[in-house]
């Protein structure tokens, strides 16, 4: 593995030690540098680059998909990796909108993400298994779905798609991170958009049903 730094950015301390640990116990990485908020990541990582840096999505202040989009302005080449527990479609497609070149998931193994570390460096892409379902079913999901369900944003979307799989709303919140109002709101957000009263109306009209 001929990486010569690499940056931990995760505002965890158990976590952000833990990595660190097992980055240096089993791999020839030189300099493994950690960081608790994106502020302090950006300042220091703009000014010197790392080979890959590993961030959280949720950090405080400026967020993970935020500073790797102002790093790959400034070091395109550097490899960015989230590991973060986030798993809804939104959070994936913005973090690799942003730059992002892999996503793993905490609950990975910690010799997976070692592995995950070396296959990025060699110029590949490695993501979570159960991202990849998430990635396909997006794409599948938009092959049968029609312009109304194109209008709606990506949060919108997804809490429709949950919907016609039979979530109901307090799975949704929890699958999403979010409360059951912010979910009802959603959702009644939703059937504003498409003039419609009801759950299985909005799935017919979108084409999810």
């Amino acid at each position: 593995m001929n990486i010569q730094s690499l940056a931990i950015i995760e505002d965890d301390e158990k976590v952000r030690n833990y990595l660190t640990e097992q980055i240096q116990a089993y791999t020839n990485i030189p300099q493994v540098l950690s960081f608790s908020d994106g502020e302090a990541a950006l300042s220091a990582l703009t000014k010197n680059a790392v080979d890959i840096a590993m961030f959280d999505v949720q950090l405080p202040g400026i967020d993970g998909i935020e500073c790797t989009k102002r790093l790959k302005m400034v070091h395109p080449r550097m490899q960015i990796m989230m590991l973060t527990v986030y798993d809804d479609t939104e959070t994936i497609f913005s973090a690799l909108k942003a730059g992002a070149s892999s996503y793993m998931l905490k609950s990975t193994p910690p010799e997976k993400i070692i592995e995950a570390i070396a296959e990025l460096h060699s110029g590949g892409s490695p993501i979570s298994s159960q991202i990849a379902r998430k990635v396909i079913e997006a794409f599948t999901v938009k092959e049968k779905v029609n312009e109304y369900f194109q209008e709606l944003s990506r949060r919108e979307q997804e809490m429709l798609e949950l919907l016609s799989k039979g979530f109901r709303y307090k799975e949704i919140a929890d699958k999403l991170f979010l409360s059951v109002e912010t979910v009802r709101t959603h959702i009644r957000n939703v059937y504003e958009k498409l003039q419609v009263n009801c759950r299985i109306e909005a799935l017919k009209k979108t084409g999810l049903l």
